[in-house]
């Protein structure tokens, strides 16, 4: 998953195919926002697809990493809401009803959940979206990208994460008797043939499960009751496949054992977009890295998260803020520095995507301020109040998550 796009609407196909197989460029200075855009709004790029879900991610991984962000930036996401309490990907008037022709949808209402249940003192924004989501709770217990679609993965463990984060227990929250774990155990796969262990997006026409990569990292988060910002699970969890999918937690270990395969060769996930199937997926490899910690402990995502250090930071620079976000919630669920990420420090280029935060915690006396790069060791915060945050936060590289074949 580029920055984990969530089922991309239809009109977006091509702008996503494009950009996921445009050439990387080298990393630089992040291009200061367009004078076109909203000045809250973070990335420099078209959001019409994204805003929203770009900006709840930033805003999650800003406070993760315990900066402060700036209130227009929190302003432009409160001001995307709908009446109703959903999100749209992006709204260019938001002064506007939400009308039938504003395509609201599941993943960007819980990214935006999850940003500001994190942020806090949102309880009314929140209340209404979380109340959104369930009134399009599907009868199978998960959700699909939009209202009354079928259910898939990454939409309904994106809506699973975004119940934790208020405090909800997603396993109560139930459609016709079924929750969001009985809608997930039936699109897991077998512990034999093909993609053992593995989550599939949706069934196919002819209701096979097909394994999906960007699926089973959002179906391990999603079955463990977790968002993207996670804390690093106990080492020696579970590590290979069982037939007690009903369980949920056994579901994400068999997710995680099929991650764990597919890593072992190279380190890193590979595009499922046509024409771009020999490129690496850094944003599905940061996703795995982030389930991989959830499930079964740092020293699980070692790999890929070596790797990435080692070769995202072009790709972050071409792909805005969601990426930089993703790389920190991998950095987080690790225990790595985010300040010096494979010698970039994440956070500084991330806030360089946006307006300039409030608080930004401190770096180290010997840390190169100009070209990003850390001194290594602790990170570290200066300030009260500046705890690190947490809730899920979930799918797409750039999410609007994108539908894998």
């Amino acid at each position: 998953m580029n920055v984990r796009r969530s089922a991309a609407v239809l009109a977006a196909a091509t702008a996503v195919i494009c950009a996921a197989t445009a050439p990387v460029v080298a990393a630089g200075p992040s291009p200061s926002a367009s004078p076109a855009l909203p000045a809250g709004l973070y990335g420099s790029t078209d959001p019409t697809y994204d805003g929203v879900w770009r900006q709840s991610l930033a805003l999650l991984a800003q406070h993760t990493v315990g900066v402060k962000p700036a209130a227009k930036a929190v302003d432009w996401l409160t001001g995307q809401q709908c009446a109703n309490g959903a999100f749209a990907p992006y709204r260019a008037d938001p002064t506007a009803s939400c009308d039938a022709k504003v395509m609201v949808d599941t993943n960007n209402t819980a990214a935006a959940v999850q940003a500001l249940a994190a942020l806090g003192g949102h309880d009314a924004a929140t209340g209404k979206a979380v109340a959104w989501l369930k009134s399009v709770q599907n009868k199978d217990g998960g959700w699909g990208y939009t209202p009354g679609g079928a259910s898939d993965t990454n939409s309904t463990s994106v809506v699973v994460g975004a119940l934790a984060a208020v405090g909800n227990t997603p396993q109560d929250v139930r459609k016709g008797g079924k929750s969001p774990y009985d809608a997930l155990s039936k699109l897991t796969l077998p512990c034999d043939g093909d993609g053992a262990g593995a989550f599939a997006f949706q069934p196919d026409k002819k209701n096979s499960l097909a394994a999906n990569a960007d699926a089973t990292a959002a179906g391990v988060l999603g079955a463990l009751g977790k968002g993207l910002v996670v804390e690093a699970g106990k080492d020696g969890a579970t590590k290979t496949c069982a037939s007690d999918t009903a369980s949920p937690r056994q579901a994400a270990a068999n997710g995680a054992a099929y991650l764990t395969k597919a890593l072992a060769e190279d380190g890193h996930l590979k595009s499922a977009l046509p024409g771009a199937t020999d490129q690496p997926d850094y944003g599905n490899t940061a996703d795995a890295v982030v389930a991989l910690a959830a499930q079964g402990g740092a020293a699980r995502a070692a790999k890929p998260l070596k790797w990435l250090q080692r070769n995202s930071a072009a790709w972050a620079e071409q792909s805005g803020p969601a990426a930089y976000s993703q790389l920190i919630f991998a950095a987080h669920a690790t225990g790595a520095d985010p300040r010096d990420f494979g010698g970039v420090d994440l956070v500084t280029r991330l806030n360089a995507t946006g307006p300039a935060p409030k608080t930004v915690a401190a770096k180290s006396s010997d840390e190169d301020a100009g070209d990003g790069s850390g001194s290594g060791g602790v990170w570290w915060m200066v300030g009260a109040g500046l705890a690190a945050g947490a809730g899920i936060g979930f799918l797409l590289s750039g999410r609007n998550k994108r539908r894998r074949p």
